[in-house]
């Protein structure tokens, strides 16, 4: 699933190629994608808006049109791509939006999980799903004190609270991984058991980690990639998450599953 650094990497990739296009149409092949709108009605309101700018609230792309905001989830495996309206419809392709002739943006999404939302502009912050999301990385208000009250609350391992997107917006399982390794946290650690220079370990390697991986546009696993072919290259950096040895003792760096999901940690820089 594209995590913070990957929606990141196509939000930059976006607003390069379709910033200032106008959309003369919109067609909607797979209607569950529009989450708060009919099909008919998220077709007809794009029709004449500007794409004004392109903006990412954790997961989230933000399209700032003239009268709207479009808010986009990517899920498992969405992607955008623009091309050109000679090009054959994939199957996968669910949503076209047909800008200054005769570039298309089209939404691809092989498993169909992302979701559309259409706000007018301005109240998509105030509005589920924005509203529930929690600090940003990089929010000044992300201070260890604020990340300890919040932790005190929950009692459940640590890695299951970096993936509540109510606490730091954005982190996924990859990232979550990586994060605990630099904190030398163990992933079933409870939440409301760390310090406050455990909070501090955690701000400071999910700024870290998350910087190189945008930097380097993501990571690329599987069939994912972030848009337009890019190809993320932190995969080549990846500490432990789908790894063998610690790369620090080169101790058996071992698998468990924590709340579903599968977790890569050392047992040695990483005790419970």
């Amino acid at each position: 699933m594209p995590e913070l650094p990957e929606v990141e990497t196509v939000r930059r990739t976006l607003q390069s190629l379709v910033v200032g296009k106008k959309i003369e149409k919109v067609e909607v092949h797979y209607e569950k994608i529009i989450a708060n709108e009919t099909k008919e009605a998220f077709q007809k309101k794009l029709v004449g808006e500007v794409i004004r700018e392109i903006h990412r609230k954790g997961k989230w792309l933000i399209f700032e049109l003239d009268h709207y905001d479009l808010l986009s989830h990517l899920r498992m495996e969405g992607k955008y791509f623009l091309k050109t309206n000679q090009e054959p419809l994939s199957k996968h392709e669910h949503v076209v939006f047909c800008l200054d002739y005769p570039q298309e943006l089209r939404y691809h999404d092989t498993r169909k999980f992302g979701r559309m939302y259409l706000f007018e502009k301005g109240l998509c912050m105030t509005c589920e799903p924005l509203q529930e999301l929690g600090y940003e990385p990089w929010d000044e208000n992300l201070t260890d004190s604020n990340l300890y009250k919040l932790l005190q609350k929950k009692k459940v391992p640590i890695k299951t609270s970096l993936l509540d997107q109510s606490v730091i917006a954005g982190i996924g399982n990859i990232y979550a991984d990586e994060i605990l390794f630099l904190s030398h946290i163990h992933p079933l650690k409870f939440s409301f058991q760390l310090t406050k220079k455990d909070c501090q370990r955690i701000i400071g390697a999910t700024q870290k980690i998350l910087y190189q991986a945008i930097e380097m546009g993501g990571t690329t696993i599987r069939s994912y990639e972030s848009a337009q072919g890019v190809h993320g290259r932190f995969q080549q950096h990846l500490l432990v998450h789908n790894q063998t040895k610690c790369p620090v003792c080169q101790k058996d760096i071992e698998r468990i599953t924590v709340g579903g999901r599968s977790t890569y940690f050392c047992p040695n820089c990483q005790k419970r």
